[in-house]
């Protein structure tokens, strides 16, 4: 195993912890922006460090396509490749079930795609999924899982809880390099409180680096996804990092943190960033609205990031209708945002 995890502070169930992995030792809880190929839009990696950013998530799928993780693995692995010298997790081309279910075919062997790039198809095997991702060397990789929307009901559910705990067994036969990188498992079961329980033992029983809770967020209600992810954090052990996926909207990351987790990714910050909002303690900032044309003010005044520091609510107005500068200014805002959220609760839950 090629991590450590220590927890630093408590209050209640939230805790504060010393991760260490073998690219770099992060501070939880912590949020990672999604890079999807090797790259945060418009922001360098010089960049990312300034902010704050401990670690970031690659897309095992995509990166596949195009460029090729045996390419990225000649070249010296993604680290190398992008020039990041901090930790790396790549997800296991899972999600892709749901967010490209129109291109793929699911069955006990893996996961078709047809590919976006040039139609051909694509077989994705828990095998392949963990071959890939040693080529890209990230610290921390997926198993690939069965993922379905939470909005959907039926058996479909159960069917994919198990082969979630069937695939996991695969992963670990096929995973060649448990002494550099770590291999979570995923928690699915969707909304139902006795799947979820016996993905969360299953998974338990396997003595995994880490565990992340899959299949959330996907249009169910708050109470609902609050509730799975206190279950969860309550089965998994405590002496892992949990990772609750796709999750970023701050609230959602404050109340999970309460619940005990650590861990969470999305693309959010950096999307509404390139829509023209911005993050603030009071909600969102829509910069393209005419009464930012003429506010002198900074987007938040209590930020200290270099965009507060530099930069007019005027002047972001004008950029973000008419310039790709405004984008990327808003998305090193606004990942500036959610590193302090993070970073606050950490110093919050070491106090106690």
């Amino acid at each position: 195993m090629a991590l450590r995890f220590e927890v630093l502070g408590r209050f209640n169930r939230a805790r504060a912890a010393r991760l260490t992995l073998p690219h770099f030792t992060c501070q939880t809880p912590l949020f990672m922006p999604v890079g999807t190929q090797g790259t945060i839009k418009g922001l360098t990696t010089d960049q990312l460090e300034t902010i704050g950013c401990q670690i970031i998530l690659g897309n095992t799928y995509h990166l596949e396509l195009r460029p090729g993780s045996q390419l990225i693995d000649d070249l010296g692995g993604l680290h190398k490749f992008m020039n990041w010298k901090r930790a790396l997790l790549t997800d296991s081309g899972g999600f892709q079930m749901v967010s490209l279910l129109h291109l793929a075919d699911i069955t006990e062997e893996g996961v078709t795609f047809q590919s976006p790039v040039d139609g051909k198809p694509m077989l994705l095997t828990p095998e392949e999924s963990i071959n890939i991702q040693n080529n890209i060397g990230a610290d921390i990789i997926m198993a690939l899982d069965d993922v379905v929307k939470t909005t959907i009901t039926g058996p479909r559910i159960e069917e994919a809880m198990y082969r979630t705990l069937r695939w996991i067994d695969r992963c670990i036969a096929a995973h060649k390099k448990p002494d550099v990188q770590n291999l979570f498992g995923i928690v699915q079961g969707g909304l139902d409180p006795v799947l979820r329980d016996i993905c969360v033992r299953g998974l338990v029983e396997r003595n995994l680096p880490g565990y992340a809770i899959g299949g959330l967020a996907g249009g169910e209600d708050k109470d609902s996804f609050w509730r799975v992810v206190a279950q969860c954090t309550a089965g998994l052990p405590e002496d892992k990092p949990r990772y609750v996926m796709g999750v970023g909207y701050p609230l959602d990351i404050v109340v999970c943190s309460a619940l005990g987790a650590d861990m969470y990714d999305c693309v959010y910050p950096t999307r509404t960033a390139r829509f023209g909002s911005a993050l603030v303690p009071e909600g969102v900032l829509k910069l393209k609205q005419n009464a930012m044309a003429t506010d002198e003010r900074p987007i938040d005044p209590s930020c200290p990031c270099m965009v507060c520091k530099n930069y007019t609510r005027a002047y972001l107005h004008c950029l973000v209708t008419k310039d790709p500068m405004g984008s990327q200014l808003l998305s090193y805002h606004n990942l500036s945002f959610m590193a302090r959220v993070s970073c606050h609760f950490f110093w919050l839950s070491c106090s106690f």
